[in-house]
């Protein structure tokens, strides 16, 4: 019918400023391709950073429906996003739910995303402060990574990003959050977003040899989030 899904690599933005690379600009040459009359219009998307399911309809009114769906689905307590996040290191519970509030925070030129764990009453109804909530489930650890199911019941920039390394188990290739857990003897703790600025994830000999990559190489390295699965009405 009108839905058309795609798989979209890390690192293409939804929307870009005219002239550059984003799926917005490349929906023209694959509405021509694909001989569809109607424009396209996007659905739902992963974040520029993760990979996964994009999902695309050539009708106005499919496209409102859905994306009032997904939005009251939450609201009733259903999940109907589902990522897959391979992660440096493997949760203490196999199963569970990350809750924080989150906000963004000025450092220095750059806005950051930082986890606000008690948020005052006064900030969440200002919405300086959202409420945010994951559940997640290990499903493979190996040489401790680990293949983790999460399914977001809220929606905030980075969430799933910061919420991993309140896990204290940063995605694979998070350059932007993984800075926050540091390591003494092994043991991983948080540290404070103002102490951990942004950097290169830092990963031992062992995991760069297992992939294959130099330290120099790590910079190359994608965010390992992938949007598997989205649940339609």
């Amino acid at each position: 019918g009108a839905l058309l899904a795609l798989s979209k690599p890390p690192g293409l933005p939804v929307l870009g400023r005219p002239g550059d690379l984003s799926l917005d600009a490349l929906l023209p040459a694959l509405r021509r391709r694909l001989g569809l009359a109607a424009e396209l219009h996007v659905v739902k998307a992963p974040a520029r950073e993760c990979s996964g399911l994009v999902l695309l309809s050539s009708c106005y009114h499919t496209t409102k429906k859905l994306q009032e769906f997904f939005t009251t689905a939450r609201w009733r307590g259903q999940y109907p996003a589902t990522y897959r996040a391979i992660t440096v290191g493997v949760p203490a519970e196999v199963e569970g739910e990350i809750s924080t509030g989150l906000c963004w925070q000025q450092q220095g030129d750059r806005a950051m995303v930082v986890p606000v764990p008690a948020p005052g009453r006064r900030s969440l109804a200002r919405k300086d402060v959202k409420s945010t909530l994951t559940r997640y489930r290990v499903l493979s650890a190996v040489g401790g990574c680990a293949l983790l199911q999460l399914q977001p019941k809220t929606a905030f920039p980075e969430q799933l990003q910061v919420h991993l390394t309140l896990l204290l188990c940063p995605a694979l290739g998070d350059h932007k959050h993984s800075a926050r857990v540091g390591r003494v003897l092994g043991v991983p703790f948080l540290l404070s977003p103002e102490s951990a600025p942004s950097r290169t994830q830092v990963l031992d000999e062992e995991l760069l040899s297992r992939l294959g990559l130099s330290p120099g190489q790590l910079h190359h390295l994608p965010l390992h989030i992938h949007l598997q699965e989205l649940l339609l009405p």
